[in-house]
């Protein structure tokens, strides 16, 4: 599963999964990019395949939704990517209340509840010399303090950097590995 999975690092990421066989699920608020990104990837011949799905990790019911998607399409989930996420600038004088929590939420809290609700599964498909695998998309502007009028951005990029920390001790037990990456800017 790629959240965000139509667009930028996501797509990168699916197109990266599906070439090499995988049936990667993507999923975003946008049903109409997810479709996009699958006609195109699929179109590709690759030996994997892309499902899209509309889904919107911005509450738990969405949440919920997600997970109930995946658990009724397939019964394996070997690889979570968190990837979906939003960002917000503004001078400091300026910086709205409701921005901060917006970004914190859809940034950090989704990570945290998608996780926890697919562990099971995770756990599940795990094998000691075939781990599942969770991949937290994290950034630059999570170890560096850049900022940039992008306050909750940072640290909540920061967060995700720590909450991967804790889950992978958390999960290595269970032989499910965590990782974060830290991309800078890019195209």
């Amino acid at each position: 599963l790629v959240t965000g999975g139509s667009t930028g690092i996501g797509f990168m990421a699916t197109a990266g999964l599906v070439s090499a066989g995988a049936k990667v699920f993507i999923v975003s608020r946008k049903l109409e990019n997810c479709q996009n990104a699958a006609e195109e990837l699929n179109s590709c011949n690759f030996e994997g395949e892309v499902i899209p799905f509309r889904g919107d990790l911005s509450s738990e019911d969405g949440i919920n939704h997600i997970v109930e998607e995946i658990y009724s399409k397939n019964s394996q989930l070997h690889i979570l990517i968190n990837n979906a996420g939003r960002t917000w600038g503004s001078d400091l004088s300026s910086f709205p209340y409701d921005a901060w929590a917006k970004v914190l939420n859809l940034n950090v809290s989704a990570i945290f509840y998608l996780t926890q609700k697919l562990f099971p599964l995770l756990k599940a498909t795990s094998k000691p010399d075939f781990p599942s695998r969770i991949l937290n998309i994290g950034s630059v502007m999570g170890e560096v303090p850049i900022g940039d009028g992008a306050y909750s951005y940072a640290a909540s990029k920061s967060a995700v950097h720590h909450i991967t920390r804790i889950l992978a001790k958390e999960f290595a037990e269970d032989n499910i590995t965590v990782n974060a990456l830290s991309p800078g800017p890019f195209e």
